[in-house]
């Protein structure tokens, strides 16, 4: 049986602070961990044009590379080796009047592969990197 509490028995008043606490240093660590990485994006992404209406789109000049494999990649339908795509492209983006590229990338190309792709294409001087989703299809 339950026994009623008295007049005298003092019952626990004080919250218990340590949990409120353990959480909060927690967040602060997560979010002094999550905010330099939110600066520190290289890929500029740009947004569709709030009115919602389709514009014609002016004829740019991109160049194009497809990544085929770690190895080989495509550069305006052009097969050459990834060792080479450094100097092809700084070619083509001499050429270029619009100074921009096309990126696709078959499913099966490991992600430093694509990532080092961009990192070319950034460093030859591209004005501009898009992404496209899929491959060669």
């Amino acid at each position: 049986m339950r026994r009623a509490r008295g007049a005298n028995e003092p019952g626990i008043y004080e919250p218990n602070m340590t949990p409120l606490i353990d959480v909060s240093l927690v967040l602060v660590v997560i979010l002094m961990v999550a905010t330099p990485m939110a600066f520190q994006s290289s890929i500029n992404v740009s947004r569709a044009a709030a009115s919602g209406q389709k514009a014609e789109p002016a004829r740019t000049e991109w160049v194009e590379i497809t990544i085929l494999s770690a190895d080989r990649v495509l550069v305006n339908r052009q097969e050459i080796p990834r060792a080479a795509l450094t100097p092809v492209l700084e070619a083509r983006l001499s050429e270029s009047a619009t100074r921009r590229v096309l990126v696709r990338c078959e499913d099966a190309v490991p992600h430093a592969a694509f990532v080092a792709v961009l990192d070319d294409a950034k460093a030859c001087g591209a004005a501009g990197i898009a992404v496209v989703g899929g491959g060669t299809q």
